[in-house]
């Protein structure tokens, strides 16, 4: 079967659902996907779960050393990853690098367990590729995660089959001005298991989160982190939000306190040229609260890349994420400067094939344009053929 029929048979089993802003709850759809993938990767080694995995990476994973990067002092085998968001509590972990991804970021992850905001709290807006969350951090705590990890046996950082990033987020009931007491509770326990570690302060879905984004703030929550004798890389996550002067704050702040790279973007509050299109909850999108992630992110998510390796004169690695939904968006947003890229509301229309297309069109690229390795392309500028 042809991997376009392969394509074909997950929009048939999950086209219609996903075609429509109406029907099953997307949370709901999300969480059925999950626990099936936590089922998966408990039992990964059971013979009968375990041909299925193979078959499963035969089609997905892409093994080309062209790809391959150490970045953080880890080895990503290809430059895609899964963003934080879709594995909130890391139940998937043994599995990521099955779908064919170099990395997968899990979380993001609070000290306190928390419920998250109320229900209904994601939507489909499956015309623009798009969605529309406000989720709160919604994620069972750090200390559960910890068990969650260690029940999937994941090797330790430095010998596993797929990087692991963990996003770290704010409880609702810390105060602001104790946050990075929070961070650091979560970072202590779970930095023997990151691969890296991202301070989450750019959600627009915890009140006053975005605040931490201030100078001030940032500066004492990545002190205080750096403060842990075994602290993994630190990196940082931006809004899209910011203005071209607040990217270039943080790039210096970035730069001039040990953080190891930068992540962006995060979801909008910007709604776009989608102000009256109206969602399932029969309000129009800009009467509705949330952060709007997926296509329409795409541009915005290319000019805070540029912004940001300009700002931080190509001295820290960045991770492109928002918008990015076919080869051609990941090789702009490489070309652009980002070493490494995500993927998740686009990974979720388009099916699970589009990592390995995404790998297959990048690798293209490069030959096209004389490129030894991925490395090679990060900030070239060099258009898409």
């Amino acid at each position: 079967m042809s991997k376009n029929k392969k394509n074909d048979f997950y929009n048939i089993l999950l086209g219609q659902l996903l075609s429509q802003d109406e029907g099953i709850d997307a949370e709901i759809l999300t969480n059925s996907a999950l626990n099936a993938i936590k089922i998966a990767s408990l039992n990964r080694n059971f013979p009968i779960i375990s041909n299925i995995l193979l078959k499963a990476s035969s089609d997905f994973q892409r093994s080309n050393s062209s790809l391959n990067q150490i970045i953080f002092g880890s080895n990503f085998k290809n430059p895609v990853g899964l963003a934080a968001g879709f594995d909130k509590n890391g139940v998937g972990a043994g599995l990521w690098n099955y779908f064919g991804f170099g990395f997968a970021e899990l979380g993001t992850i609070t000290w306190h367990a928390q419920k998250g905001n109320p229900k209904p709290r994601l939507f489909r807006i499956a015309k623009e590729k798009a969605a529309l969350n406000r989720m709160g951090f919604n994620n069972e705590g750090a200390e559960k995660f910890l068990s969650t990890i260690e029940k999937q046996k994941i090797p330790m950082p430095g010998n596993r089959p797929c990087v692991l990033g963990v996003n770290l987020g704010k409880s609702k009931i810390t105060p602001l001005d104790e946050a990075h007491k929070d961070y650091f509770l979560s970072l202590r326990l779970l930095a023997p298991l990151s691969d890296y570690a991202v301070i989450n302060v750019s959600s627009p879905n915890t009140p006053g989160l975005r605040s931490l984004q201030g100078t001030k703030q940032i500066i004492k929550l990545i002190r205080t982190l750096k403060d842990l004798s075994n602290c993994p890389p630190l990196l940082v996550k931006i809004a899209p939000d910011l203005s071209n002067e607040e990217i270039d704050e943080i790039a210096r702040v970035a730069n001039e306190n040990g953080i190891d790279g930068i992540i962006a973007i995060n979801t909008s509050l910007n709604r776009f040229n989608l102000k009256n299109l109206i969602i399932k909850t029969g309000n129009t999108l800009e009467q509705e609260n949330g952060g709007l992630s997926g296509l329409p992110l795409e541009k915005r998510g290319l000019e805070v890349i540029k912004r940001l390796r300009n700002s931080t004169n190509n001295a820290l690695p960045l991770i492109g994420v928002g918008g990015i939904s076919s080869a051609k968006t990941a090789w702009e947003r490489i070309a652009a400067g980002a070493s490494l890229v995500q993927v998740y509301t686009s990974w979720i229309f388009e099916g699970p094939y589009l990592v390995p297309e995404i790998l297959d069109g990048l690798t293209l690229q490069m030959e096209k344009h004389g490129f030894q390795n991925i490395k090679e392309v990060i900030g070239s500028e060099e258009p898409w053929k």
